[in-house]
């Protein structure tokens, strides 16, 4: 079983996760998995945990297909996958319109089609090939990697609907999800398929204040399950209703009566939260649902996530 975590770890420097990435093997972690929104970028830490232990997976989760180009994304990736052979695990997905247009001031293709064509692009550069042709969101001119990974990286797809999963299910190592509950692992899954790798983010609360761990959840799901994207994951998981009110709100630009209006039960699903073993063993049920890598993310209390991540391991 796989067990991994997200670094980097909210409000630690990067510089500081040295020793506790030094040990997550021997804690049983078998994977550490960078995120990319508006802090640190996706390899930079990974590339640094590469030179700090030499048995953990590492992995992005993921990098926005819009915000580099092509060739940079495959030069950044063949440079991790020559650091860690046979260790990286390349996640890929389309991002935001908020990050990607709103932050990046770069036109927000049509996210499928950018999707699929940087994968298949990916694909032939990691192969050594040289590229040149058109594909329907980009044209690429003879570009080839000066030095194709020995070993290329695993291939994931962030994959919120049915769409991008049997895209990751034909074209992909596996899918990398977000914000799902342990119950909704089984219809994820089904789309999937038995036979590729499912990877999900999963927010940890450790604390025994249950209306602390519910507060920072109406905080996160009010600003991130209005995104259209999450939206439409949550409709199709039969969470539309009970959001509904929390959108209305949100869209009003009401984002206090949003957050309020988040239910508990949701929120109970969505955040996990207890004690390190009540956590653990919420995490085991995705894991039991058909999850192969639970992706921790911990969340703030007020006490170290250090310590956070030392008492959640396997």
């Amino acid at each position: 079983m796989r067990w991994g975590l997200t670094v980097p770890l909210t409000g630690v420097p990067l510089r500081d996760h040295k020793p506790l990435i030094g040990e997550l093997a021997s804690l049983g972690y078998t994977d550490l998995w960078s995120a990319e929104v508006a802090g640190a970028d996706a390899f930079t830490p990974l590339v640094l945990a590469s030179e700090w232990d030499d048995q953990l997976r590492l992995g992005t989760a993921v990098v926005p297909v819009h915000t580099r180009g092509p060739a940079a994304l495959a030069m950044s990736a063949a440079a991790l996958a020559d650091l860690a052979p046979g260790r990286f695990v390349l996640g890929i997905g389309a991002s935001s319109e908020t990050i990607v247009t709103g932050w990046n001031g770069i036109a927000y293709d049509p996210p499928f089609a950018r999707t699929r064509d940087v994968l298949r692009f990916l694909r032939q550069a990691f192969a050594g090939e040289k590229v040149d042709g058109t594909f329907d969101s980009f044209t690429i001119s003879r570009f080839r990697l000066e030095k194709a990974p020995d070993v290329p990286p695993a291939l994931m797809l962030a994959a919120l609907r049915p769409q991008m999963l049997r895209l990751a299910a034909r074209e992909a190592d596996g899918a990398i999800t977000n914000w799902l509950s342990a119950d909704d692992v089984r219809q994820v899954r089904a789309e999937l398929g038995p036979d590729k790798e499912l990877a999900a983010r999963i927010f940890v609360c450790v604390t025994e204040d249950a209306e602390m761990a519910r507060n920072i959840g109406r905080f996160l799901i009010a600003t991130y399950l209005t995104v259209p994207g999450y939206a439409a994951f949550h409709d199709w998981l039969g969470r539309g209703p009970a959001m509904k009110p929390m959108r209305e709100a949100w869209a009003a630009g009401d984002r206090n009566a949003a957050m309020a209006a988040v239910p508990v039960e949701v929120l109970d699903s969505l955040i996990v939260h207890g004690t390190a073993d009540e956590c653990r063993d919420h995490i085991n049920r995705y894991v039991a649902n058909g999850l192969d890598t639970p992706i921790i993310a911990t969340l703030p209390t007020g006490t170290s996530l250090i310590e956070t991540a030392r008492a959640l391991a396997p």
